[in-house]
């Protein structure tokens, strides 16, 4: 099974024909990605992904060192090679002419400078933020791209799997976080799909510590928190906790604690209900044990392209929860001295609105 690209395609113009956009201008690489196959980050050169409503043409800018790369990959034919020493909006101005009335961009992507560009490049255009007709087609994952996030877990958890057997006292986190980024590689990913979280002792406490020269000592609680991206372009994020040596009853309180939190969670998942019922029922666990002080964050977010994605699972959300939806729930408590437990799965809302988890990896607690 394929990606339909065209259909996507079809999708987004028929929102601007709604919105009377003449022409989309999406340059965020990962909506690129989406909408044409080609996977590149462009760095600080230019590249854009332009649909013109007025007249149907599809036009994909890209660097001239990416021109070839580009023609391989993507589903548009046309491409349009920027050299360095271009100026990247008056090659936009030639291929576009000047008289467009109204412009899509993604808002939160298109900085100040890029803002001003366009603006003298076509004097009479006005913008229209598109993001969120983007945002509302990425949310829904197709059946294909769900077998895409699962070859990416599938990866992740043979790393962890080969990975942990490495752990030893006296190792550093950043040494087992270099091991797991070699696993991921040879397990057959393109990189890390964030930067390796691996956290000892005290440090597991911060949710979004960096690995560093802090040696593992016998006691400690490890916290992996990592996923990668694979060539097809799609992402995994999954967390487990462990300890080293050997738990004390504290350690195992705790870990149970968010254990039962992270499957009240994942429980609670099924189309036709707020989001936000899935972060009450893992953060109800937490609190009636006494220690919803020490889980401060979202019980999860979207993933797919990019490792983090719409939706956001929080306790607020009143957005309904609909079939297509894919995201972690991750729970965890973190307290100063002791550290912190952390357990996070990939959840799946299927086409019949029931929930499929794609992470397996075991999660009870395992000693190393």
């Amino acid at each position: 099974m394929t990606i339909d690209h065209q259909e996507r395609i079809r999708q987004l113009k028929s929102s601007l024909t709604k919105k009377n956009i003449d022409i989309a201008l999406i340059t965020d690489p990962s909506n690129v990605f989406y909408y044409t196959g080609f996977n590149s980050d462009p760095h600080e050169r230019f590249m854009a992904f332009v649909v013109d409503n007025r007249t149907d043409d599809l036009k994909l800018f890209v660097p001239a060192l990416d021109k070839e790369m580009a023609d391989q990959d993507s589903v548009i034919k046309n491409s349009i090679p920027i050299s360095d020493e271009q100026d990247p909006f008056v090659v936009l101005k030639d291929e576009l002419g000047e008289n467009i009335e109204k412009i899509g961009v993604e808002t939160k992507h298109v900085s100040m400078f890029r803002h001003q560009k366009l603006q003298a490049a076509f004097p009479k255009a006005s913008y229209k933020d598109i993001q969120e007709d983007i945002n509302n087609q990425r949310l829904k994952k197709s059946r294909e791209e769900i077998n895409y996030l699962q070859e990416a877990v599938d990866i992740i958890e043979k790393v962890l799997e080969e990975g942990i057997k490495k752990v030893k006292i006296g190792m550093t986190e950043a040494e087992l976080a270099a091991e797991l980024e070699f696993l991921m590689k040879k397990f057959g990913a393109s990189g890390p799909s964030f930067s390796t979280i691996v956290l000892a002792g005290e440090k597991s406490a911060l949710p979004h510590g960096v690995p560093g020269d802090r040696a593992f000592k016998k006691g400690d609680f490890l916290l992996i928190d990592f996923g990668v991206i694979t060539p097809k372009g799609y992402c995994s994020d999954i967390t487990r906790t462990f300890v080293i040596g050997e738990a004390s009853d504290k350690q195992k309180e705790i870990y149970n604690i968010v254990l039962e939190s992270n499957e009240a969670g994942i429980e609670a998942v099924k189309a036709g209900v707020p989001l936000k019922n899935f972060d009450i029922a893992a953060r109800n666990v937490i609190n009636e044990s006494g220690y919803g002080d020490y889980f401060h964050n979202r019980v999860g977010h979207g993933l797919g392209i990019e490792v983090h994605e719409e939706p956001s699972i929080h306790n607020k959300n009143e957005e309904i929860a609909e079939a297509g939806l894919f995201f972690t729930i991750e729970p965890g408590i973190y307290l100063p001295e002791l550290g912190g437990v952390r357990i996070e799965d990939e959840v799946f809302i299927n086409e019949n609105g029931e929930r499929e988890v794609l992470t397996s990896f075991p999660k009870e607690l395992k000693v190393l």
